[in-house]
């Protein structure tokens, strides 16, 4: 994932149909960033977006269609890290994700796609699918660590990276408080040395074969989460200051 993310729009090439989503989506973007989902209108994105109300209506049905639809535009720019250890890459992504909803047009927006998937069956479908593309698109990073030899062969990538992007949520959703580089840190720490010791193991495979996994590992299961992370060497506590 990025750090840094930009208004939907501008710099895509594309037919008039993809200018057309170009120009919606920015406007929806900057519509949140003024006054939030609670005021946003299919009106007013028809008038900062230009495009005809009749024309959203018509594509989009409603503004949880809009909204939706910007959270997988935004997140469709974020590539997978790969820094050739899974600690690595579970460091850099929670950085990532922290970035990204820094940003409080970030925290917005997927405040608003849930709060659309509570009403609209639409738009429950596309955060599901949303979550579900990413968690197999990130577990590519898991199934890495196992072809590597860093996880038990049984580890289910989907919970790794459910666990990892489960405490960015509490904290945007039922929380309500901002995130930060401490949250990324001691998330990404607690979810490597889990998935070390076999707590993401499949379901239906037995506690012997997670067992047998996790010692065959035990020697690697004591390396600092620094030493085989290509990230600079820090305290295990503390997040750099470059944060």
């Amino acid at each position: 994932m990025t750090t840094a993310h930009h208004a939907p729009g501008g710099s895509r090439p594309g037919g008039r149909t993809a200018r057309t989503r170009e120009a919606v989506l920015s406007a929806v973007f900057k519509e949140l960033g003024r006054g939030g989902f609670a005021a946003l209108t299919m009106e007013k994105v028809a008038q900062r977006s230009g495009i005809h109300v009749a024309t959203l209506y018509r594509r989009w049905r409603c503004v949880e269609g809009l909204v939706c639809e910007l959270l997988t535009d935004l997140s469709s720019d974020v590539p997978l890290p790969d820094t050739g250890t899974l600690s690595g890459d579970l460091r850099a992504l929670a950085r990532s994700v922290s970035a990204f909803y820094g940003d409080a047009r970030m925290r917005r927006l997927i405040e608003a796609v849930v709060s659309a998937a509570a009403r609209d069956p639409q738009a429950a479908t596309v955060l599901r699918s949303f979550f579900g593309e990413r968690l197999v698109m990130a577990g590519r990073m898991v199934q890495r660590a196992v072809e590597r030899g860093e996880l038990p062969a049984d580890t289910d990538p989907e919970q790794v990276m459910s666990a990892l992007g489960a405490p960015f949520y509490y904290r945007i959703l039922i929380a309500r408080r901002p995130v930060d580089q401490d949250l990324a840190e001691s998330t990404a720490i607690a979810v490597w040395a889990a998935a070390r010791a076999g707590a993401y193991a499949s379901k239906g495979n037995t506690s012997s074969n997670t067992s047998s996994n996790t010692s065959s590992n035990s020697g690697n299961n004591k390396t600092n989460w620094r030493s085989d992370s290509k990230s600079p060497a820090t305290s295990p506590t503390k997040t750099e200051g470059a944060d």
